[in-house]
């Protein structure tokens, strides 16, 4: 009798230690997923290309992501600061910006500033932005600044959307080692074919040597004429050459698009109903699609 209440004794303890030990698997899971889901998606916009609408293409994504009540950071890291006035950023404000957050990185804070659109927030950039890469050219570790300023906000938003200089400076070099994700914007010509081979040596070797953790989200194709023989060409060799890389949304050549920086408001805030408008809501859902799936991968 005394032994089968003892061997009653043993597998109910047994059982709930089993109990405590699922519970706290999946205690631990739970607090793995939300400290996972306060990091930021960091999301570079980058072609060292003049004239393919990455500006373009990083306020109005971003502005379209804060429309579907997403917490956004634009990162301005372009000196020519057209990323900060087209979202009606003032660039002679004398506020903390990023080349001040550069070279004072426990400020970094400091230097972000909400826009008067709800759920967006800019680190403005200023022409002072040139000298950073003069500065910064001797430091160790001169690739990881901008990466460590972001690690200490990335919990307040959901994306941080980078906009880039036209070349393949420090400054880029900066972007996308902070980022997680690549957007390439193309201008639909045979030029940007070109560039884009450029573009995927550096991105490789950014991945072998400084930052594994970034990934291709994807190429959007931009001045998109779908009349224009040309347009088809290019954009058949991009989809040949990036099989799965290219967007289905296209960004279409539309004057609103042209417009809307001179009033110093991203393309949605300006005319919603326009082609521009509904291309670049198009844009924000499919990476929000595609961010899931990397995230799940």
């Amino acid at each position: 009798m005394r032994t089968f209440c003892c061997c009653r004794l043993k597998t109910a303890c047994g059982i709930n230690l089993l109990r405590v030990v699922l519970i706290l698997r999946q205690l631990v899971q739970y607090l793995k997923l939300e400290s996972e889901e306060k990091v930021a998606k960091v999301v570079v916009v980058a072609n060292q290309k003049g004239g393919v609408g990455k500006t373009t293409t990083a306020v109005n994504l971003a502005a379209c992501l804060a429309v579907m009540e997403k917490k956004i950071l634009l990162a301005d890291c372009d000196p020519q600061g057209n990323a900060t006035s087209g979202v009606g950023w003032d660039k002679a404000s004398r506020k903390q910006n990023l080349f001040s957050a550069y070279f004072e990185p426990v400020c970094f804070q400091d230097a972000v500033h909400a826009t008067s659109f709800p759920y967006l927030s800019l680190l403005p950039a200023t022409s002072d932005l040139v000298g950073v890469e003069l500065e910064l050219v001797g430091r160790e570790g001169r690739e990881f600044y901008l990466r460590e300023g972001i690690k200490q906000i990335g919990d307040a938003f959901d994306y941080v959307i980078i906009d880039c200089p036209p070349s393949l400076g420090l400054l880029t070099v900066n972007a996308l080692c902070a980022a997680q994700y690549l957007i390439v914007p193309m201008q639909c010509e045979f030029f940007a074919l070109e560039g884009m081979a450029q573009l995927m040596r550096t991105y490789k070797l950014i991945r072998q040597r400084l930052n594994p953790n970034l990934s291709m989200l994807g190429i959007i194709l931009t001045m998109h004429d779908a009349r224009s023989n040309l347009t088809k060409d290019v954009e058949n060799e991009v989809k040949s050459h990036f099989p799965g890389k290219v967007f289905d949304t296209t960004i279409p050549r539309n004057v609103r698009l042209s417009e809307a920086p001179s009033h110093g408001l991203p393309v949605i805030n300006y005319d919603i109903k326009s082609k521009g408008s509904q291309a670049y809501l198009k844009l924000a859902e499919e990476c929000i699609s595609r961010l899931g799936r990397a995230g799940a991968a």
